[in-house]
């Protein structure tokens, strides 16, 4: 039976008001019920269910064309809209109290038998291979449509919250030339211009930078960027960020325009959320406290800095040799009243995770019985601690019974990172972390520069950061002592997006170009369109990406971002789906001047 194809409502939208009416409805078979002589299908779109009824009082098909029927079936129907019996009221669905008793159907697309089930409530066992390959079938299944439903809201509320404050979505090009600013590109070869090459970029930082020369004012673009590095449950080749840039601001009306943004955002995507000021941190505060420069503020367990003359002349050799002057430092984290929540084999498995975070081990104390005297304490340490040494580190660290105590020694930074480390899998352990609850902070002044392991001196945002106005005279003595007028923006202990005020005078800027070791040569060749606009009116700018991907993400519940993107790639870099990446023909490789070995 064939019938006009023009949709009257959808799934989610018939209520009791509606009885008596003739209503077309599309969508896919959710669940087939045979009841003899009635027949039920649950009807789904992407808005919700809605209950058919097939009977042969009114249906002008046989019932039995019907039992033909299979999951994720494409149907079209028309009937009439009646109220369900008080005993079949289905209080779960917003049409749980209606059904629509069918006159007339058709097909409108069959389905093979599914790799995995999707209809609502099915139990998946299909392994994550199995789901990626057939990703638009995963994509029908609640829980993954609705993540992605919410990334939707979520930048609807984000270009709604930055149009509400004047930025611009302008579009910036996507085949660029390779920049050195801190990743692998992906490089894209030109057919016209042998032995050339185009870059992906990383973020489109230059060409929102020449957009404030241009007098734009304020810019945003909600933009794929790409990264050719190792991947992880947080990172993807290609990537989301809302990249936003500022005029004649600086660093403090960047914030505070940024945490506006994102707070007016954050009330259109969830009325329930309360505004509260972000928190902020610098980052030396950061490290020494945290042991991080994203730290999640959701929970205590901060480290705190033991003085070494606690443990001079105790007898315990790794204590004793501590050489402040060196570098070197003893870092303690306190778990309160935990006591009885660690046994000597979790501190074997405790001392790996501060391993393999590049410390150099781990020691703890189990303070029980007496604040006073270390013999009725379990600790690898108890028998270097006199009265004195117990007493001073009672008081330095506030100990009480029940406490644990986790100390760490060496290389400061080191020690610090490792035992950052080993806060997070303890609050995960000791499950203090409150998935409800959202902590935002700000975190400013990171370093200027960073060391790589041979010593040399790279940008540690990236080279077109400003330095500190009070720090500029470090550049020619003590460059590892300026910090930058950036920062980040952390959401539970992620970085959701990172930024800075930029250079605006070309004199400034071939002065960290120069302390990066960059040649007059290489600096023309890489950034001389830059150092070009800079010279003709420049004003102050600033800005910042925040991660699109990890914000949805956490908003939205998950723990990858891979949940929250519609069609991801692997660990591997792979989409199972299409099979991307492929090999070329010789003779495509040829046009492109290319040659594999």
């Amino acid at each position: 039976m064939k019938f006009p194809l023009a949709r009257t409502h959808r799934l989610h939208e018939l209520r009791p008001s509606h009885c008596g009416q003739r209503v077309t409805l599309m969508g896919w078979v959710n669940r087939v019920r045979d009841l003899g002589k009635l027949v039920f299908i649950d009807l789904r779109d992407r808005w919700g269910l809605t209950q058919l009824a097939f009977t042969t009082d009114v249906l002008v098909t046989p019932l039995a064309e019907v039992l033909a029927v299979r999951d994720e079936w494409v149907l079209a129907v028309q009937g009439e809209v009646a109220a369900r019996p008080q005993e079949m009221l289905n209080h779960k669905l917003p049409t749980g109290e209606i059904e629509v008793q069918v006159t007339q159907w058709q097909v409108l697309s069959t389905a093979e038998v599914l790799p995995f089930p999707i209809a609502e409530g099915a139990n998946i066992t299909a392994s994550d291979s199995t789901r990626s390959t057939y990703r638009y079938l995963d994509l029908r299944r609640s829980p993954v449509k609705d993540s992605i439903l919410q990334r939707v809201k979520l930048v609807r509320a984000i270009r709604n919250a930055l149009e509400a404050h004047d930025f611009l979505d302008i579009e910036t090009p996507l085949l660029y030339k390779s920049t050195p600013e801190g990743a692998r590109e992906f490089i894209v070869p030109s057919r016209i211009q042998p032995q050339h090459f185009y870059a992906l970029p990383q973020s489109p930082q230059l060409f929102k930078q020449l957009l404030m020369v241009a007098g734009f004012d304020r810019y945003y673009q909600i933009v794929k960027c790409f990264r050719d590095e190792d991947l992880r449950a947080d990172r993807q080749p290609e990537f989301t960020q809302v990249d936003c840039e500022l005029s004649f601001v600086d660093q403090e009306q960047v914030l505070t325009i940024i945490e506006q943004v994102v707070q007016l955002a954050l009330q259109e995507f969830n009325p329930d959320y309360e505004p509260r000021p972000f928190a902020r941190m610098t980052y030396a505060e950061a490290m020494d406290n945290y042991g991080s420069d994203k730290p999640d503020m959701r929970y205590g367990l901060k480290l705190q800095q033991v003085d070494t003359e606690i443990f001079a002349g105790c007898g315990f050799q790794v204590l004793e040799d501590v050489v402040p002057a060196d570098g070197e430092a003893i870092y303690a984290i306190k778990a309160t009243n935990c006591g009885d929540k660690f046994s000597r084999r979790d501190f074997e498995q405790l001392q790996e995770v501060v391993r393999t975070a590049g410390g150099a081990g781990l020691l703890w104390i189990k303070v029980q019985q007496t604040l006073d005297d270390a013999s009725a304490w379990q600790s690898p340490l108890k028998k270097y601690l006199d009265a004195a040494r117990v007493q001073n580190l009672t008081k330095l660290l506030s100990l009480q019974l029940g406490d644990v105590v986790f100390l760490s020694v060496g290389e400061r930074q080191r020690t610090r990172l490792a035992l950052g480390a080993l806060r997070v899998h303890l609050a995960e352990r000791l499950q203090l972390c409150d998935d409800q609850q959202q902590c935002w902070l700000w975190v400013t002044d990171f370093p200027l520069f960073v060391r790589d392991r041979e010593g040399k001196l790279g940008a540690a945002h990236h080279p077109f950061t400003r330095p500190h106005a009070d720090d500029v005279q470090y550049f020619g003595s003590a460059p590892d002592k300026i910090r930058a007028c950036a920062h980040d923006l952390v959401l539970n202990g992620v970085e959701i997006g990172g930024g800075s005020l930029r250079i605006h005078e070309p004199e400034l800027q071939r002065q960290v170009f120069a302390a990066l070791q960059l040649s007059a040569q290489e600096i023309d060749r890489k950034f001389g369109f830059l150092l070009r606009a800079l010279r003709y009116g420049t004003p102050p700018h600033g800005g910042i990406a925040i991660g699109l991907d990890r914000l949805a993400m956490l908003l939205s519940g998950n723990s990858s971002i891979r949940d929250v993107i519609a069609f991801p790639k692997t660990h591997q870099g792979t989409c199972l789906m299409t099979a991307a990446p492929t090999t070329l023909p010789a003779e495509v490789l040829r046009d492109y001047h290319i040659k594999v070995d």
